[in-house]
């Protein structure tokens, strides 16, 4: 049986394009659609190159009205996938959802709100640690608290940047958040 998913991102869309592309000719899970908070994230202009339907949606729109997660139920959407999507999801859409996100760093350390990005990799470096690496985990209605689908660890060298700590998260963001969403489609 046939699965689909919806995507929310805010910014570039790097980590959507690596599901785009591995899931371009999959036959039994399809991405239904790219959402964004911000019009001018370029994730939309990603989706549209390989034809996914994409909606912008307002704050209003996200935490005081039904109409997102309508939509999704009319699309018949079976899995939220958060790939760089910065808001807390409204409790609605955990409860009628499976959801999961990835984050740029080994969780619980380094969670919680404004912890995203190279914020995360400033902290990881400040504070000397020997490895980063990323958390999948399901969403629930805290910041990076919901249990852990997988992880993937890399090592932090002494003279690492958070820019070339970046480079290896990204890495590891790409080869496994693909793999990771196929599996917990293949649960469903």
């Amino acid at each position: 049986m046939k699965k689909k998913f919806a995507i929310f991102a805010s910014g570039a869309g790097t980590n959507a394009q690596e599901i785009f592309n591995y899931f371009a000719e999959n036959e039994h899970f399809i991405i239904d659609s790219l959402w964004s908070n911000s019009p001018n994230a370029h994730a939309l202009i990603r989706a549209g190159k390989h034809g996914i339907y994409n909606c912008v949606f307002n704050r209003q729109q996200f935490y005081e009205t039904d109409e997102i997660e309508r939509i999704l139920k009319n699309r018949k959407v079976d899995l939220i996938v958060l790939a760089g999507f910065l808001w807390l999801i409204p409790p609605s859409l955990i409860r009628n959802f499976p959801i999961i996100n990835i984050h740029p760093g080994l969780l619980p350390k380094y969670g919680g709100k404004g912890m995203y990005g190279m914020n995360v990799h400033k902290a990881v470096v400040k504070n000397k640690e020997q490895e980063s690496g990323i958390s999948i985990h399901y969403v629930n209605e805290k910041f990076d608290d919901g249990k852990i689908i997988f992880q993937a660890k890399c090592p932090v060298l002494p003279d690492d940047t958070p820019e070339q700590l970046a480079q290896k998260v990204h890495e590891l963001e790409y080869k496994h958040f693909p793999r990771v969403i196929e599996k917990v489609l293949s649960g469903l």
